[in-house]
């Protein structure tokens, strides 16, 4: 294992336990701090077409902002197959099954075939830092995703998970922003 490696692996832990202390009503109340800065960015006014995460028992909720948003906006949810991300469009919980993998609620239906028409992505992080840096679960599952989507990337968390510098590797994806809590980030419109 090579040094930065082994800094994600430490840092993974230390978030999941900075994670487990917020209660229900911390996590929703910095939800909806998180949403609303998002929501007030122009790129996600202007959006016509939003992917999103359902999130884990320990990721930033998020099925308020989908269910407030999915008459007005098309919300593409992603779904785990293997070792990629698969697309699918949101139209309601009712068609929502189970996730074979991590047991996250995934819309039943085909493929969303047009990735290109996404105007912007909420992304989850393990970490992310003033830098506009992301560090994942480490399956690199949304950095294979986003090497092939030109579109804004929003990296949202809990407050706890900005730290000072994340560590990163080539094939890691910055953000174009990213709100944790009540702190945004400075936008980088160029960022790789």
């Amino acid at each position: 294992m090579n040094t930065t490696d082994e800094k994600k692996k430490e840092l993974r832990k230390t978030i999941r336990q900075l994670k487990q202390i917020l209660t229900p009503e911390a996590s929703e109340t910095e939800s909806k701090t998180v949403f609303n800065l998002v929501e007030s960015l122009d790129e996600f006014k202007a959006a016509k077409c939003i992917m999103v995460y359902w999130a884990m028992k320990d990721e930033l909720p998020t099925r308020k902002f989908i269910e407030k948003w999915f008459h007005k906006k098309q919300i593409i949810l992603p779904s785990v197959d293997g070792n990629k991300l698969r697309l699918k469009e949101f139209k309601g919980t009712d068609t929502l099954h189970q996730g074979d993998l991590y047991a996250i609620p995934e819309p039943i239906g085909p493929d969303f075939e047009t990735p290109e028409t996404i105007d912007l992505i909420i992304v989850p992080g393990v970490a992310f830092d003033p830098n506009n840096n992301r560090m994942g679960r480490g399956k690199a599952y949304y950095d294979e995703l986003l090497s092939h989507l030109k579109c804004f990337r929003i990296g949202v968390g809990f407050r706890c998970q900005l730290i000072d510098e994340v560590p990163t590797d080539v094939h890691d994806i910055k953000m174009n922003i990213v709100v944790a809590g009540e702190v945004k980030t400075g936008v980088i419109y160029d960022a790789h």
